[in-house]
């Protein structure tokens, strides 16, 4: 049931918190850290595993996928609004760093997408595709 999944991405969103609080206090910060990064490891890792052992019925698993692909565009937006403003706060070179990472972001992807040959890209898609076919079958 899609109501599994939604209780898989609580469990794993409190944890997460949970962790991420644990680490904040570990670092001598009183703020969560990466909190909400390691709720989605958690969720990638749970998922994976419940997967490979058919713990996932296909119910559960839209579930996951629905709230997982939910979840990450809103908690991204909510991080991004608050470093935006501490940003701005913070000063000049604040900002000049936060361009700059998101300068060699996109340097990098763009070479990680240049290395990739189009044969590999395609051979993978159809493997895929074998895969999910065999297991629905």
């Amino acid at each position: 049931m899609i109501i599994y999944g939604t209780a898989l991405l609580a469990l794993c969103h409190l944890l997460g918190i949970f962790l991420g609080d644990l680490l904040g206090q570990l670092m001598g910060v009183k703020t969560n850290v990466g909190g909400v990064g390691i709720a989605m490891l958690l969720l990638i890792c749970a998922r994976l595993y419940m997967q490979r052992r058919s713990w996932l019925p296909q119910m559960t698993e839209r579930g996951v996928e629905y709230w997982g692909a939910m979840y990450i565009p809103v908690v991204v937006a909510m991080a991004a609004q608050q470093d935006v403003v501490a940003a701005l706060r913070g000063g000049p070179v604040a900002v000049l760093a936060a361009i700059g990472s998101v300068l060699v972001c996109g340097a990098v992807i763009s070479l990680i997408n240049r290395m990739e040959s189009p044969a590999a890209v395609a051979a993978a898609e159809a493997e895929s595709i074998l895969i999910k076919e065999h297991r629905h079958a």
